[in-house]
């Protein structure tokens, strides 16, 4: 396959390009970056991929790149947990998704050979707060900021179908990788002995391994079926005070220290919010396609 990915140096992006290498595909992976420094490791020596000088959130020559590649993976988009959501940054999450998403979905549109499929991240902020109700792709968007964010992002997704393109919305719960993202950020507080819960810690945690995430994504690149919403979910949600207690284990630190909602509040600011809230996601349409879970 010859598959063209945004947000390619990412930390899924970077795990996808090297998937996607292993498996003997063509990668065109468009990046912000312009420097020679090396972005994808021993893998930016491969015949197979090619880096590609653009920025998604921008109209430009990137977009005829997309013609002739059978997927498009759309991953594109500022780290909501990268800093305080002051009114300045939400703008850029708000930004860098829909312009992005647009352009991308434009691209697609402009081909003379469209790709068979449109794999587009959003995640599963989409629900909102479900409490302890388990949650499946059919649920309606939930209310806040980051709700609403997913419902807009989607919908700039969902303007690529067409009868040659079908779109793939993967909604991606808590990725646990130790190269980095969610899970970097929750050992830093055990490393120093003040690991715990976030908040009451009886919150439902809805997550992935990474291994997971690559082999749903395979999973959209290659079923006729998996169109639409997807839970990027393992089957087994806990609660935070559950996975607070694993991670401690894991790695021989004790989970003691509960982060209180105020002190969060006071870091984190709107985003303590989402930190605390509980999710309890089901990956429905991946159980229907059969998909076996290496880390359930």
């Amino acid at each position: 396959m010859r598959i063209f990915i945004t947000g390619a140096t990412g930390l899924i992006g970077r795990r996808l390009v090297a998937d996607r290498l292993e498996r003997g595909d063509e990668v065109i992976a468009l990046t912000r970056s312009s420097g020679k420094s090396p972005l994808f490791g021993s893998n930016d020596a491969s015949d197979r991929l090619h880096i590609l000088c653009g920025d998604p959130s921008k109209e430009g020559a990137w977009q005829a790149q997309v013609d002739g590649c059978d997927v498009v993976v759309n991953l594109a988009g500022a780290g909501v947990a990268d800093r305080r959501w002051t009114s300045a940054y939400k703008k850029l999450l708000i930004d860098s998704r829909i312009y992005s998403t647009r352009n991308v979905s434009a691209a697609i549109k402009m081909s003379t050979r469209k790709p068979s499929v449109l794999v587009s991240s959003s995640a599963i902020g989409f629900y909102g707060e479900t409490g302890a109700t388990p949650t499946d792709e059919h649920a309606s968007p939930g209310a806040d900021f980051l709700a609403q964010l997913c419902v807009k992002w989607e919908a700039e997704a969902r303007n690529a179908a067409c009868e040659h393109t079908r779109v793939a919305l993967m909604r991606l719960g808590v990725v646990l990788d130790p190269e980095g993202g969610a899970l970097r950020e929750m050992l830093k507080p055990f490393k120093f002995f003040i690991g715990g819960p976030m908040g009451s810690g009886r919150q439902s945690m809805s997550w992935i391994h990474w291994r997971d995430l690559i082999g749903m994504f395979d999973l959209a690149f290659t079923h006729e079926s998996a169109r639409g919403p997807i839970n990027v979910v393992a089957p087994k949600p806990i609660s935070n005070l559950e996975f607070s207690r694993a991670l401690g284990k894991a790695i021989h630190r004790p989970c003691w220290l509960p982060a209180p909602k105020f002190g969060l509040r006071i870091v984190l600011g709107e985003f303590a919010k989402t930190v605390t809230m509980s999710q309890c996601i089901i990956p429905e349409k991946a159980k229907e396609s059969g998909y076996e879970f290496k880390h359930p």
